[in-house]
């Protein structure tokens, strides 16, 4: 899942004269320091600012939608059965979805 967009990253690049943005994996953005030959990685707490300045991903809120619609028809699907195993079968769903969304060390 993505936590960035690449134009967040590539926008804090343009103002902080860094140069060559690329993505090594998922959330490894490296980049090119200015007067530098050698490039770094973009740090953890710049990474986290913009993070906090622009909030949520796309992938991010698609998965959050995901799993309120999961939920509410869950909900619905247990309360028309009056069986809760659709519920719990969303939970275990919800669970994985929030695991996921969880934020580890960029």
């Amino acid at each position: 899942m993505k936590r960035f967009r690449d134009e967040w990253i590539d926008e804090w690049c343009q103002e902080n004269g860094w140069t060559d943005l690329f993505v090594e994996r998922c959330c490894n953005y490296w980049a090119f320091p200015p007067s530098s030959v050698m490039p770094l990685p973009i740090p953890n707490d710049t990474l986290r600012k913009i993070k906090n300045a622009k909030g949520m991903s796309d992938d991010e809120r698609t998965w959050t939608f995901a799993a309120i619609a999961i939920s509410c028809l869950a909900s619905i699907f247990s309360f028309i059965l009056k069986n809760p195993l659709p519920i719990t079968c969303a939970f275990g769903c919800v669970a994985f979805i929030v695991g996921q969304l969880e934020i580890e060390e960029f």
